[in-house]
């Protein structure tokens, strides 16, 4: 895989996004709920953050907020440099598409395709040629050890092998980050610990930026750097003493 995205002419201290005092509410028929309160936060290039919190503290809400999904009440995120919610939906949509991918907990995998065809969407989406689209999805499908898989549909994988296809499609456009949403929340222990296995490859080998929120300490600590969501704050934490 190669990336076009300049991950790697960036220092490992560069932030490839920033979050500056982000508040998010949402408002209910009996009260205002406050998610992101005066969050702040940094993302370096080619690192793979953790972010835990309780659940339904609002881990999901700040990744929507980061990756260009749910535009926050105030404050700013940005993506090198330029804050990308001052920009207009047209560049946000080009920003969720070429500079971000998306895991989610539930693979939300197209039941109808095969895995193949799942991992070539986004790319498909973007204009590319089918056979570019299909030759990018099958080199990703076989670095995640799918490639006896490809033609496989959903029903027809295993949990960890739906979120492998999952990784895939998000990894297709070459991203500058990847955003996952607990990624291991219904898969196994072994499935889990491959997945992470699988990311931490993928970060060693191509310098990919990952930030993954989890609830699950064990997974935290496998982390390079580890912040946690609390009253709608994020603070960093020492993964090693995370209880």
């Amino acid at each position: 895989m190669n990336s076009d995205s300049g991950n790697q002419a960036n220092s490992p201290a560069t932030p490839v996004l920033e979050g500056r005092g982000v508040h998010k509410s949402y408002k209910t028929k009996r009260e205002t709920l406050h998610i992101l309160a005066d969050a702040s936060l940094k993302v370096l290039s080619g690192e793979v953050l953790g972010i835990v919190g309780a659940s339904g503290v609002g881990k999901s809400t700040l990744l929507h907020v980061l990756g260009g999904l749910d535009r926050p009440d105030s404050g700013c995120i940005l993506f090198r440099g330029v804050d990308i919610y001052a920009k207009n939906n047209n560049f946000l949509e080009k920003f969720r598409n070429r500079r971000v991918g998306f895991v989610f907990q539930f693979f939300n995998l197209l039941p109808d395709f095969t895995a193949l065809e799942n991992a070539m969407f986004p790319a498909i989406i973007r204009d590319e040629s089918r056979k570019i689209a299909q030759e990018k999805a099958e080199q990703l499908l076989y670095q995640v050890g799918l490639k006896e898989r490809m033609q496989h549909k959903p029903g027809e994988l295993s949990g960890g092998e739906s979120q492998r296809v999952a990784l895939a499609r998000a990894l297709i456009n070459q991203p500058d980050l990847l955003l996952a949403d607990e990624p291991t929340g219904n898969l196994d222990t072994h499935a889990s610990d491959s997945l992470i296995e699988l990311i931490r490859k993928l970060n060693e080998e191509f310098k990919q930026t990952f930030v993954l929120v989890t609830h699950s300490q064990r997974i935290a600590r496998k982390m390079d750097r580890v912040m946690q969501l609390s009253d709608g704050k994020i603070t960093t934490i020492d993964k090693n003493v995370i209880i």
